[in-house]
């Protein structure tokens, strides 16, 4: 007997085609979809694999599919993704923020998307590849690191809500990479458990942000060149190539300033000009988040300690949390290196995510 019909998303790679499989397995009546986000063709990327949503991907995806008896489908949703996603992308690079368009096309995009298509074809579930896990307690699905904890998402997770994750399948959470490789060999998929992986954006073609915004922005480089390299006294050390091409921690910016490692540290859009300095001047002990989503709890009591990631691989740091306002005040207990405007802030206790949220620029 059937557990009940899930929409797969499939992206042509080895977890969501495993994942497919183990529900098969485990009795669910399973159909495949790919989201197309992107027109590959118009963004010069012809050859190279930029990602989960590429041409070459969606093929794979619908091959591989019809390989393991499952109906597949695409779903075209370029419009949604280049009004909301891309253009929110150039638009906090121009406000000096550094985006992380991953985390925003799973909250405001793909969930929904995947939702309202699971709803056309009486699914009664969806499901991805994340190295994540979900459970119901106290009346919240909570969200929990992957047992693979070297592989584990749910820091791009952070922001899909309580009523999507209702309906959402991790099947491949409770397993090691390794074991996924083992499972796609001992099922015929040599070849892909082979293929590489691919950790690019994916609109960004060849991995150059600098040049989609310049392609993107009409006159953003004349616009934006000639402002300020300065100290964290205020001292001007020289010209920089545009703001917009600088992100928090970056080291190599095309100048020298002393012998000692200089890295971005501030970047103002509204003066056009880029703070640089050592790495202790990386060093933080305080941030605020904005537009939280809170995950195993709905609220957080001032004064609770958790770990806090302030980037995908950051291993975390604990950190004193209060209430401010609409916000969120996080104090670190030991300075962290990088914090950096627009990318997410994940809280957790223990595997679980607490909550997430952007980090403001203060």
């Amino acid at each position: 007997m059937s557990k009940g019909r899930v929409l797969m998303a499939m992206s042509g790679g080895i977890d969501s085609t495993i994942a497919s499989l183990i529900l098969h397995e485990q009795g669910y009546e399973v159909i495949g979809i790919t989201m197309k986000t992107w027109d590959y063709q118009s963004s010069g990327s012809s050859k190279k694999e930029t990602g989960c949503c590429s041409l070459d991907s969606i093929n794979d995806a619908r091959k591989l599919a019809v390989d393991c008896g499952f109906p597949h489908t695409i779903l075209d949703i370029r419009d949604e993704f280049g009004d909301y996603i891309i253009d929110n992308f150039v638009n906090e690079y121009i406000n000096g923020r550094t985006p992380n368009p991953c985390v925003l096309c799973n909250t405001h995009i793909k969930w929904e998307a995947l939702l309202k298509r699971a709803d056309m074809l009486e699914c009664k579930y969806i499901a991805t590849g994340h190295y994540a896990q979900i459970r119901y307690e106290n009346s919240r699905y909570v969200v929990s690191k992957g047992l693979d904890h070297n592989k584990d998402q749910s820091y791009v997770l952070w922001g899909v809500s309580q009523e999507c994750l209702k309906r959402t399948i991790f099947p491949i959470g409770s397993y090691h990479k390794d074991d996924i490789r083992k499972m796609a060999i001992q099922r015929g998929y040599s070849d892909l458990a082979a293929k590489s992986e691919s950790y690019e954006i994916c609109f960004i073609p060849d991995n150059d942000y600098r040049k989609f915004l310049k392609n993107r922005v009409k006159g953003l480089e004349e616009n934006v060149s000639g402002g300020n390299f300065i100290s964290t006294s205020g001292k001007i050390l020289g010209q920089h190539d545009g703001y917009p091409f600088y992100t928090i921690g970056q080291r190599k910016i095309g100048i020298s300033f002393g012998s000692e490692p200089t890295y971005v540290v501030g970047i103002d859009s509204e003066n056009n000009t880029v703070t640089v300095g050592s790495k202790d001047d990386l060093k933080k002990n305080e941030m605020y988040i904005k537009d939280i989503n809170y995950v195993k709890c709905d609220k957080i009591v001032d004064g609770c300690t958790y770990l806090v990631k302030v980037r995908y691989k950051h291993s975390g740091e604990l950190a004193t949390i209060f209430n401010d306002k609409s916000c969120l005040k996080v104090l670190f207990h030991n300075k962290v290196i990088g914090i950096a405007p627009g990318q997410s802030a994940v809280i957790y206790d223990g595997d679980d995510v607490v909550a997430g949220g952007f980090i403001m620029k203060k």
